[in-house]
């Protein structure tokens, strides 16, 4: 029982986000490739650039507070140049490529 008990008490610590992180500091900056545009246009999706050390609730939170929007999903990936990349997935009411304007990506 207590094996049940510590893992119900680790996904409450995980679902909490950490406080002290700025959200201008978390999130790097937004990535422009072919890639990125393609699931801009399909998915709804942008890909950012973070830092290393956040965990997908603070880049959720981070997204939230900076473009004032609705995010539906985020995942998170570790490149081999060791840079942590996330793709973040906005709500119906916001199109990603909004937010893409406003960020002059476009």
């Amino acid at each position: 029982m207590a094996h049940k008990t510590d893992q119900a008490m680790k996904a409450k610590q995980m679902a909490k986000p950490k406080i002290g992180k700025e959200a201008s500091l978390i999130v790097k900056h937004p990535l422009s490739t072919e890639k990125a545009i393609r699931l801009m246009e399909s998915d709804n999706k942008l890909v950012f650039v973070v830092d290393n050390h956040a965990n997908k609730f603070e880049v959720k939170k981070a997204i939230e507070e900076l473009f004032k929007t609705k995010v539906t999903k985020v995942r998170t990936f570790l490149t081999a140049k060791g840079e942590k990349r996330a793709y973040v997935t906005f709500s119906k009411e916001t199109p990603a490529i909004d937010i893409a304007t406003n960020l002059g990506m476009i």
